[in-house]
């Protein structure tokens, strides 16, 4: 068995630095490709919610373990409404990029490995919320910043789920430090592509003091 609480705050404390920077201001900035205005970050943000259905929707039609499939397919079915309700905001607009981070998270077929990766990601996409909703405070529309934070509201849903799902999958200490593995690999896959994206721009990823 492995305790949820514990398991949450050693994936955060082994990657404090890499959520820290994916929570700045500059991951908008990194993820719109220099581009920070309202529809750059909405295609930014669809490209990201399309790439979560899509990962999870498969990871429910190949899942064996029944809890493990039922809670992957609620968090794609949440993940298709946020891409819908996002894709509305714009004009025939197709998904054109998949994040690295979903790159890695494909490749996964293991329910212990998985499950991990599922709480490494949603950590990870707790700090891009929370930039998308302050862009939308900043830019005086408090209706679609409100919108963002209901995706956040899901996100610590999904992460009840994901964490309750540990505790059953994970029968001994080899499972943990395999599901600690993964999510640790997902954040890192998120942090590469922020850094990736930050130089390709000639900005540097780490804050200035």
């Amino acid at each position: 068995m492995t305790n949820a609480e514990d398991f949450l705050e050693t994936v955060r404390a082994d990657n404090e630095t890499e959520l820290s920077r994916l929570g700045s201001s500059k991951s908008l900035y990194a993820d719109t490709g220099g581009e920070i205005d309202t529809e750059p970050v909405l295609r930014a943000t669809a490209d990201a919610e399309y790439a979560a259905w899509q990962t999870f929707e498969a990871w429910a039609d190949d899942e064996s373990h029944e809890t493990a499939r039922e809670v992957f397919e609620a968090t794609a079915a949440e993940e298709r409404n946020h891409y819908e309700t996002v894709a509305k905001k714009l004009d025939d607009y197709e998904p054109e990029t998949v994040p690295t981070l979903h790159e890695y998270l494909c490749g996964l077929e293991n329910t212990v490995e998985r499950t991990g990766a599922l709480v490494g990601r949603i950590l990870a996409s707790q700090r891009s919320k929370d930039q998308v909703v302050g862009y939308f405070v900043g830019d005086a529309d408090p209706q679609t910043a409100g919108l963002f934070r209901e995706f956040g509201d899901d996100l610590d849903d999904q992460l009840e789920r994901a964490t309750d799902l540990l505790e059953e999958v994970c029968a001994d200490e080899t499972d943990r430090e395999r599901a600690l593995e993964a999510a640790s690999d997902a954040i890192e896959a998120a942090y590469g592509e922020y850094v990736d994206s930050l130089e390709e721009l000639g900005a540097n990823p780490k804050p200035v003091c």
